[in-house]
């Protein structure tokens, strides 16, 4: 549920509108293949979450595998890739918000509060609060917070099934007609904003110190959560192409509950939905931001980060310190950024991270062959090696600007490892 809640959220219901324009009906394939590049990394995630079942996903991995400097800049990538995408979540969870109230009592909040600078607004309130929110929930501790997504994961799962049935009745196949009008690199370029859609189903490896019987549960929560999030992704995106011209996704916001809306003739679906993906989009800020203090918790842990972050309450458990930092952070960045900027941010630091897990399984496979492994991905290194080779291809498909943040953010985290944490780690500092 940790998995689900993570993935399954902003990617179908938001970054959709912003898909459909670059691959038209195609963005079908391109959930297509943004899957297999989750689906590959999700193999070795599986194998090395069953082998090294501790907190920190990727970071954790890296470490005991690629050595220290390489895991410090697979959790830098990790920072950005959680940091940056609770934020774009809860942009999207504003866009949604807006569309509940106008359905409900008929007024939105202004623009000037629901939106980023950049696009005609001063503050995005409503993503900085549930930002806030969600907060509050994880300083209660990991178990109050899996409890409550659970039930936000069942409410997104009806939600998304209730739009498939409503939608399929205003499918028209002369929507795909034109199937692929911008050709292999529109499908490319959707796909690579598209992976932003599957980034979280990593999220049940930050919990491997909270989970029972890691060793067995966190493979089977990865690869089933994969499962099943791609199956409703797909489903959701064909009927939406089916119901809505491909040009009409251009500059849509709350797209799904506005499909809703045009083919029933009513708002009360759409508002329905809109109550759905509320709660919905609510979940993965809270799931993505557990990760992420799971993450600065285990980088703390061993020097790299200061270790006040490393610090649990003794009664929740909770990093508070750790959480109410990445939360004001994460909220700083939502109420600021306009929503696109972010999620080429995050997918271009996700697939660099998941990258370097693919290659760790490779290491390990050759340092530790003795090593117990309740998973193995199957095929020896063929399937890391596509999986490495799938995240590059998908990378190469971002724009210019993202890739000059993306080594701006490197810089920055080199420079801070060098400084830092090179000398006060773990490692530098064995006695302590």
């Amino acid at each position: 549920m940790i998995s689900i809640g993570a993935t399954l959220g902003t990617g179908i219901f938001v970054v959709l509108g912003d898909a459909v324009p670059e691959a038209g009906p195609a963005v079908t394939l391109a959930f297509v293949i943004a899957g297999l590049t989750a689906l590959f990394s999700a193999l070795s995630y599986a194998e090395l979450a069953g082998s090294i079942p501790v907190a920190g996903s990727s970071y954790s991995y890296a470490y005991a595998t690629l050595g220290e400097l390489v895991a410090w800049v697979c959790g830098w990538c990790l920072v950005l890739e959680y940091g940056v995408s609770v934020a774009a979540v809860a942009v999207g969870w504003g866009e949604y918000l807006n569309q509940l109230l106008d359905g409900t009592i008929g007024v939105t909040i202004p623009d000037a509060l629901s939106s980023a600078p950049g696009e005609g607004g001063i503050i995005n309130l409503p993503a900085l609060i549930v930002v806030l929110l969600a907060m509050v929930f994880l300083l209660g501790g990991a178990r109050e917070s899996a409890r409550a997504n659970t039930i936000m994961v069942c409410v997104k799962i009806v939600a998304l099934v209730l739009f498939c049935a409503v939608g399929f009745m205003g499918f028209k196949s002369g929507n795909y007609a034109d199937f692929m009008p911008l050709g292999m690199t529109g499908v490319s370029a959707a796909g690579a904003t598209l992976f932003f859609s599957y980034i979280g189903f990593d999220a049940a490896s930050t919990a491997g110190e909270e989970a029972k019987n890691p060793k067995r549960d966190l493979p089977r929560a990865i690869m089933l959560s994969l499962i099943i999030v791609t199956a409703l992704y797909v489903l959701v995106a064909a009927v939406a192409v089916g119901a809505w011209n491909w040009k009409k996704f251009d500059g849509s916001e709350a797209t799904l509950a506005a499909i809703m809306n045009d083919v029933t003739g009513q708002t009360f679906w759409g508002t329905l939905l809109a109550l759905g993906a509320v709660i919905s989009i609510a979940s993965v800020v809270l799931t993505v931001l557990y990760g992420q203090t799971r993450i600065l918790f285990a980088m703390s842990r061993d020097g790299l980060v200061p270790k006040a972050l490393g610090k649990v309450h003794p009664k929740t458990g909770a990093p508070r310190l750790n959480t109410v930092i990445v939360s004001l952070f994460c909220g700083v960045l939502a109420a600021l950024i306009p929503l696109g900027k972010l999620v080429d941010a995050t997918s271009i630091g996700t697939l660099f991270a998941f990258g370097l897990v693919n290659i760790a399984v490779i290491v390990l496979r050759f340092k530790r062959p003795e090593l117990e492994r309740t998973f193995k991905v199957p095929f020896g290194p063929v399937l890391p090696v596509l999986g490495f080779l799938f995240c590059a291809y998908n990378m190469f498909s971002l724009d210019t600007v993202t890739w000059v943040v993306f080594g701006c953010w490197m810089a920055v985290g080199l420079v801070f490892y060098f400084v830092y944490g090179y000398r006060r780690s773990r490692l530098a500092t064995p006695e302590s």
